[in-house]
């Protein structure tokens, strides 16, 4: 399960930073000043490495706006949740003779959607979230006040590389079901009464082409009205409960 650590949700600062990451503190991302190269730079980006930590080098007047006190170029965010692996939760769900429902989300990075969908697969007794690591919305304040407290509740589950995530899942034994709009048959007529992932795509660019392929399924939800696209969230919400109707019935 996701357990709430400190509500700090950054530290700045060389020496504090330097400290972060040499602690067991789930960590989100580095922020660095763009062409700074001083000993302690190069000491934080090595610690970096290290711990296999996302460091997004960015401009100074973007460290300034999450601080005005003396960041020295650097500010380490902390992850306000744990993060679990997905085998474990998918093993535990078996072991405890459940039908595992993951939920797949391929960079969305609207904060607020996230906290939505994570809100809405645990009323839809979803077992965990999968994310990449890279391009997703950060956990912090907002998705975990979007979720209102789901973030506490369910199992997150960040990935490195979604492709070998997603393989696991099928090995597993697991159906994966890509949705989209562009999908060549609707979720009604796909069946998620089994072990299922389902994948959702960022309102921005869908779901990645090598995502899609790993895909057991390509759904859309049926659109009658003249928009033929919704908000990543609502369309995670009907999809996730004509999951949960299929279960019922089966």
């Amino acid at each position: 399960m996701s357990h709430p650590q400190t509500p700090t949700e950054f530290v700045f600062g060389m020496q504090s930073v330097k400290e972060t990451l040499l602690s067991e503190k789930e960590i989100e991302r580095v922020y660095i000043q763009k062409s700074t190269k001083s000993d302690g730079i190069r000491e934080v980006l090595a610690l970096a490495r290290e711990r296999k930590v996302e460091v997004w080098q960015v401009p100074v007047e973007k460290l300034n706006r999450i601080t005005q006190k003396n960041h020295q170029g650097v500010i380490c965010y902390i992850s306000p949740i744990h993060y679990v692996d997905v085998e474990n939760v998918i093993q535990t769900a078996f072991e405890n003779g459940e039908n595992p429902l993951i939920i797949v989300l391929d960079e969305v990075t609207d904060v607020r959607n996230f906290g939505a969908i994570v809100r809405t697969a645990l009323c839809a007794g979803a077992h965990a979230v999968l994310f990449p690591e890279k391009g997703s919305a950060r956990i912090g304040s907002d998705a975990m006040k979007t979720s209102s407290g789901a973030l506490n509740h369910l199992p997150i589950c960040r990935t490195k590389n979604l492709v070998k995530s997603l393989k696991i899942l099928k090995e597993s034994g697991l159906s994966l079901i890509a949705c989209s709009e562009k999908g060549d048959q609707t979720i009604f007529d796909v069946d998620m009464s089994g072990p299922t992932a389902i994948i959702m795509g960022s309102e921005e660019r869908g779901i990645k082409i090598d995502h899609i392929a790993e895909a057991d399924h390509f759904a859309k939800i049926p659109m009658t009205g003249k928009v033929q696209s919704m908000n990543v969230g609502v369309a995670m919400g009907i999809i996730s409960f004509e999951a949960v109707r299929q279960r019922i019935q089966s």
